[in-house]
């Protein structure tokens, strides 16, 4: 039997690390979830939940996962073959358009290299050419989890108000909420999807949609089938402080100390913190002679790193390395990045020195792997994280 010591590193981008005080939030025991104890709790968690998505609009919550959430975000909008406009910046870019298509929309997929977000000018260009109004709602992923771009939403909306076009702006957060700036009333968003695995520090479970009025509307008329996911009982009910569904009592408990833990630290501290990060492991990556995936410097992610391996090597080889030698996960490459690169989470429950623990796992495995890198990479990074 193999016997570790020390705490495992989780530098996946999520599900990632829950700190204990919502570990320890989340073993209370269970109330009733029909009861007035319940109801204020419900009520506090709404309140609390709009300033992390940047909204004054509903949110609605789901014991699901963010999948739940993609799916709850096109049913409640649309109807059988509508047109929606989707990018290829990644892998969850692809599922999410594949569940769009298993719907019954049609779907007009502009591909990408994975290496950029979704590029403004496309979205302007493909709406301006759309002189019916055929293009229902436009999806976008704001950080791609499997490629550490993120997407420059603000721009997006630009685009689309430049074009004229009437079409939903529909947005992935589920691993940028609560860790990269987003705002969803500033910056026009109808629907955000979001879960609470990864800025959120909670373990999978609870996914969420956050929605426009303009959204709202949209799903009068929207004809794609629902029950559980059909916002208009579950906003009902939340008006008492309830759920049409038997909610994941526990998992409230820990979303409400991990939004009391973002509300004490501040959110643009947490943004800067996140940001911080993500420029030290660039700077050790660069400084080991390996490249980042993301090809644009206004678009590189503050959750995760991406990192292409050199020819002749393979990037599941180096985690499963540095998995069996310190204990630590990394993410795997998904899609046709499978073993061309690995990703290094630093989002959540994080802070310097775990960082410098991660970056010095990386580095000791790259070696042992037999990956030729400069071993200055790590005190590069200590040198960013001093500065800063």
């Amino acid at each position: 039997m193999t016997v570790s010591t020390g705490r495992h590193f989780l530098q996946i981008p999520g599900p990632t690390n829950v700190p204990d005080p919502v570990l320890r939030a989340m073993s209370a025991p269970t109330i009733d979830h029909r009861g007035p104890g319940f109801a204020a709790l419900t009520r506090r968690l709404l309140d609390a939940l709009g300033p992390v998505f940047g909204t004054s609009d509903p949110v609605v919550i789901y014991p699901s996962s963010g999948t739940g959430a993609w799916e709850a975000a096109l049913v409640n909008t649309l109807s059988p073959g509508d047109r929606v406009l989707c990018f290829e910046t990644g892998h969850f870019a692809t599922l999410w358009q594949e569940m769009a298509r298993g719907l019954g929309l049609e779907v007009d997929f502009v591909p990408g290299d994975w290496r950029h977000g979704v590029d403004p000018a496309a979205v302007e260009g493909r709406l301006s050419a759309d002189l019916a109004h055929s293009v229902k709602a436009v999806c976008v992923v704001h950080n791609e989890t499997s490629t550490g771009v993120t997407s420059r939403v603000a721009d997006v909306r630009r685009a689309i108000d430049a074009a004229g076009h009437p079409a939903l702006l529909l947005v992935d957060t589920i691993s940028s909420l609560g860790s990269i700036d987003y705002r969803h009333d500033e910056w026009g968003v109808d629907v955000t999807v979001a879960g609470s695995q990864k800025g959120l520090m909670l373990p999978p479970g609870l996914s969420f949609n956050a929605v426009s009025a303009k959204a709202l509307r949209a799903a009068r008329t929207s004809a794609l089938p629902k029950s559980f996911w059909d916002w208009h009982p579950v906003i009902a009910a939340n008006e008492r402080g309830f759920f049409p569904y038997t909610p994941a009592t526990n998992l409230l408990y820990g979303l409400e100390e991990a939004l009391r833990m973002l509300q004490a630290e501040g959110l643009p501290q947490v943004f800067a913190r996140h940001a911080r990060h993500a420029a030290a492991t660039r700077a050790a990556v660069r400084a080991w002679g390996l490249d980042v995936l993301c090809a644009d410097e206004r678009e590189h992610s503050g959750s995760l790193t991406a990192v292409l391996m050199p020819d002749g090597h393979d990037a599941d080889t180096v985690r499963k390395v540095i998995l069996e030698r310190f204990d630590m996960s990394l993410g795997a490459g998904l899609g046709k990045l499978s073993g061309r690169v690995f990703r290094i989470g630093h989002l959540g429950h994080f802070n310097d020195l775990a960082l410098a623990g991660t970056l010095a796992g990386v580095q000791m495995g790259l070696e042992l792997a037999g990956v030729p890198v400069d071993p200055a990479g790590l005190t590069t990074a200590l040198d960013v994280l001093r500065s800063a």
